[in-house]
């Protein structure tokens, strides 16, 4: 059953008449005629009684024609939503991120994606990044965002490196003196985020790199309520940049340089599922990213 013949079978028994239904589908009076032989033949019924001037409904053609209403403007109204998708003025994006990403970077991201494609509405997952992979990886969302990943069926775009900086009050010794060995940071108590997280585990490779245990005292599962003890002078930390912008410029934390130049940086990332084809909602946010970090989203391309 195919789309044509249900549009030829709706003509007709408006129309009356298969030359009337055929000039108003610009087709030829024997091509339509073909095509609602061929429905009445997978139908096993005759739609029509064929008169000599025109054509009328018989009983079955009578009891199948709303269903063909409703299946044409079921059809219709989704090949509206494809416009309407196609031209980025409405739809639904999806992303998943990383808690620290979700928290501190894609507000402002998606500020400025408000601002391009104001009538696309965005629908936010947050996870551990290997969680993000893996939604995107299952198709759950359009686009992650979180640590560098790979995956076969994912292409994984660099966006920016998170430099894990040292953090303290602004009356710790580190501050005042306005640096620090990692050797003194193993003496002192440490406050670390979340065991699981990628910050963690690499700052444990920075102090194994050094040759020093460090005296964690306190593990939590969030950035605010570490930031919040370092103000307090309950211990340091390392955290990530962006996390504390707002605590730099009210003067609440300093960072704090090490003197022999250990530096974390964590590689940040876009994910997207591979495909022959992506949503105008998906490339207008890539584009965003693009203008915003340069992300190289002609890796996309074939």
């Amino acid at each position: 059953m195919e789309l044509a013949q249900l549009e030829a079978f709706l003509a007709a028994a408006e129309r009356g008449s298969f030359r009337r239904a055929a000039e108003t589908l610009f087709l030829s009076q024997p091509s339509l005629s073909a095509r609602v032989h061929a429905l009445e033949q997978e139908l096993g019924v005759p739609l029509f009684h064929r008169m000599g001037r025109g054509v009328r409904l018989t009983e079955m053609g009578k009891a199948f024609r709303p269903y063909t209403e409703r299946a044409i403007e079921a059809l219709r109204q989704g090949r509206d939503l494809i416009d309407t998708t196609r031209d980025a003025s409405g739809g639904i994006l999806h992303i998943a991120s990383a808690r620290a990403i979700g928290t501190y970077t894609l507000p402002s991201i998606l500020e400025r994606f408000r601002q391009d494609y104001p009538s696309i509405k965005v629908h936010i997952n947050i996870g551990r990044s290997s969680n993000v992979l893996q939604m995107v990886a299952d198709e759950e969302v359009q686009v992650g965002m979180s640590r560098m990943l790979t995956h076969p069926d994912v292409v994984t775009i660099h966006l920016y490196d998170e430099d894990i900086c040292l953090a303290t009050s602004p009356q710790h010794p580190f501050a005042i003196r306005g640096e620090a060995s990692i050797y003194e940071v193993a003496r002192e108590p440490l406050i670390l985020y979340d065991r699981d997280s990628s910050y963690f585990v690499l700052i444990g490779q920075v102090c194994r790199e050094a040759g020093i245990s460090p005296r964690v005292e306190m593990t939590l599962d969030s950035i605010e309520a570490t930031k919040h003890l370092i103000e307090l002078g309950m211990g340091i930390s390392f955290l990530p940049r962006s996390s504390v912008r707002h605590e730099l410029e009210r003067g609440s934390l300093c960072l704090i340089p090490l003197k022999e130049g250990h530096l974390v940086s964590l590689p940040t990332s876009v994910m997207v599922r591979r495909a022959q084809h992506y949503s105008t909602g998906l490339v207008a946010f890539l584009q965003v990213l693009k203008d915003m970090y340069g992300a190289d989203i002609s890796m996309l391309d074939g």
